[in-house]
């Protein structure tokens, strides 16, 4: 069935019992898909209904369909003609997420949560100032993005006008873990409540199955006025609003669904069209997982959902481990986390220590400045998040903590290059952006050892901002250091007069000691070396350089304005006239791939490296 699909065309003329098939047959083709590339499973199988429902009612591209986060746009992917999954997430295959150039379907790149209500809005005003009336822009949001509050900023624009904008709700009752606060307890209370579940049963005995009227009759009726009026379900969290609210709606009733849709469709101004769904619907593995029910997975064996090769201990796990410690020896740290409680490695100590996390839910900037508040009340508050995520919340980090010097330690996990989730979550941008923040000071660990030395240095500091960034993936070999100068570290030294030291900041530091053997090799004498701490610029710079030819910085964020230009303008201003080559990521976004295949594609590697310091001394 599967095959016969080409476009959203293909799907509006099937039939009832051939949709149903093809929905069986989807979640068999992503299940099977997925297990050999890795990625989001868990959220696709919990959608297949509804977006077969989308994209029958909605013509897309000319109606535009925009998901939030996107991580659940593979059904989507397949309905539109994308059926070769065997790249997925893989250099020149397809993106998980949605992806321009892939297809005019696809609108929002951007994998960030909570915006596709603010993108639904600016596109259908558009399309009603072109008067492009005819047109519907439809907005698919989970309730764990919900928790975001520029979601609730669009919702309230929204309700004040007469733009062709459909809002379905995709609730599952998670994000990546089940979804906490006021907002998660509410639409609980709709799904469950007894009055929606009474009527619902009584519609399906009263009409469903009973002949064509009344099959049509249940279609109309239980969606129709009274899901408009609220009869089904305690609808007022939206309705006073201003907006008008259908459902609660069994999203895996393809019928139940598209009869919603519809409606929504013609009431011609923004309606919210609340959807139940199963995020890991049909896939027993993924059902069972109590924790994020498979929400995003490597490579796995189909048949059992189990893992193809064990992970190696990586990064996380070692701020999970040295988090738990230090809970247990200051009762003043707090963790913070924006509904990634399990991802950065902060569920271990919340199950040691419950009333000393606080979850936000998708709301960096929420968490950031209840930092500050926790810190101003004698607390030592930790911020997990991805360093992606961080850039959301800059202001809050500048104007909230920094001005007001809060002690806060902010751990950024998956900082650098990550590669196969694509451009919106390369941890790229942090360097840069935050070394222009007054008192803050940043550390790259470069190994396990490192590590846990600056997350204790860290805690200890109390009058300003503190970083510790990581990358994703598994810890290396610990790299020694062979002596210290001040903070620098050398990690390996080839000659008595060094013509060239090579500084590799954090997780480069092993590369920098493989382009400091190549030259070596070549006859250069050479040092690498680094510095945990790299912002503010690490004492003993200028006296590691010496009488240096050349300095070469290796780094996984970017080239301008990294940490490599603030260290030869440091040394510059000095006074220390010395020829500096600045390695790290281009001033762009990068398409996905894995992370060697991007540290190639960006010259980060040893052997271009030690080529170009070469050329240089040449």
């Amino acid at each position: 069935m599967l095959e016969r699909i080409e476009s959203p065309r293909d799907v509006r003329s099937l039939n009832g019992a051939e949709l149903s098939e093809l929905a069986e047959e989807i979640r068999r083709y992503l299940v099977d898909a997925v297990s050999k590339s890795g990625g989001h499973l868990g959220p696709n199988l919990g959608v297949v209904e509804l977006t077969l429902a989308l994209h029958r009612v909605f013509d897309s591209p000319f109606d535009r369909i925009v998901f939030d986060t996107g991580h659940q746009s593979y059904v989507h992917k397949l309905l539109t003609g994308r059926r070769d999954f065997s790249t997925l997430r893989k250099r020149g295959g397809l993106a998980g997420y949605p992806s321009r150039a892939e297809s005019d379907h696809d609108v929002v790149e951007n994998s960030h949560a909570s915006t596709a209500l603010s993108w639904a809005a600016g596109i259908a005003r558009g399309h009603t100032l072109r008067g492009e009336t005819d047109r519907t822009t439809v907005a698919i949001i989970g309730d764990g993005a919900l928790t975001g509050g520029m979601a609730w900023e669009a919702l309230n624009s929204l309700a004040d006008c007469d733009d062709r904008v459909v809002i379905v709700v995709n609730d599952n009752g998670r994000s990546y873990a089940p979804t906490i606060g006021g907002l998660a307890r509410r639409l609980d209370g709709m799904r469950t409540s007894p009055a929606y579940e009474d009527f619902l049963s009584w519609g399906k005995r009263t009409f469903q199955g009973r002949g064509p009227f009344r099959d049509f009759t249940y279609q109309t009726v239980m969606h129709g006025k009274r899901a408009l009026k609220g009869l089904i379900g305690p609808q007022g969290m939206f309705e006073d609003l201003g907006l008008k609210y259908m459902g609660p709606v069994d999203g895996h009733d393809l019928a139940q669904v598209e009869a919603a849709l519809t409606h929504a469709k013609g009431y011609g101004s923004p309606v919210i069209v609340h959807v139940v769904t199963e995020k890991g619907r049909g896939y027993e593995p993924a059902e069972q997982d109590m924790a994020d029910r498979f929400h995003a997975v490597g490579q796995i064996h189909p048949e059992t959902g189990l893992p193809v090769e064990q992970s190696r201990f990586g990064w996380t796990a070692v701020f999970a481990d040295e988090m738990l410690a230090a809970g247990a020896e200051r009762d003043d740290l707090v963790g913070i986390t924006a509904a990634m409680l399990q991802p950065v490695g902060l569920q271990p100590f919340a199950d040691a220590f419950p009333g000393r996390v606080i979850d936000v839910g998708i709301a960096e900037q929420h968490a950031v400045t209840t930092a500050a508040g926790l810190a101003f009340s004698g607390m030592h508050p930790v911020v997990a998040v991805y360093a992606t995520f961080l850039n959301r919340a800059f202001d809050q980090l500048l104007m909230d903590v920094a001005l007001h010097k809060a002690g806060v330690t902010f751990m950024l996990d998956r900082a650098g290059i990550t590669g196969d989730d694509g451009p919106s979550h390369n941890g790229m941008w942090d360097m840069a952006l935050l070394r222009h923040v007054p008192g803050l000071r940043m550390a790259a660990p470069r190994d396990e050892p490192t590590f846990r030395e600056a997350f204790r240095t860290a805690l200890d500091v109390d009058d300003a901002p503190t970083v510790v960034r990581y990358p994703k993936g598994a810890v290396g070999e610990p790299m020694p250091a062979v002596r210290s100068v001040e903070d620098i570290e050398v990690l390996a030294e080839h000659g008595e007069r060094p013509q060239v030291v090579v500084f590799g900041i954090g997780a480069m530091a092993g590369t920098a000691i493989e382009v400091a053997g190549k030259l070596a090799a070549g006859g250069t004498s050479v040092i690498a070396a680094t510095s945990t701490w790299v912002h503010p610029v690490p004492e003993g710079l200028l006296e590691v350089l010496g009488d240096a030819e050349l300095v070469v910085t290796v780094e996984d964020g970017l080239t301008d304005a990294g940490v490599g230009e603030e260290w030869a303008e440091f040394a510059r201003l000095a006074g220390r006239e010395v020829h500096w080559s600045h390695h790290g990521v281009p001033r762009e976004f990068l398409a996905h791939a894995s992370r060697a295949q991007v540290l190639e594609q960006v010259g980060l590697e040893a052997s271009v490296i030690a080529d170009a310091a070469a050329v240089r001394l040449s």
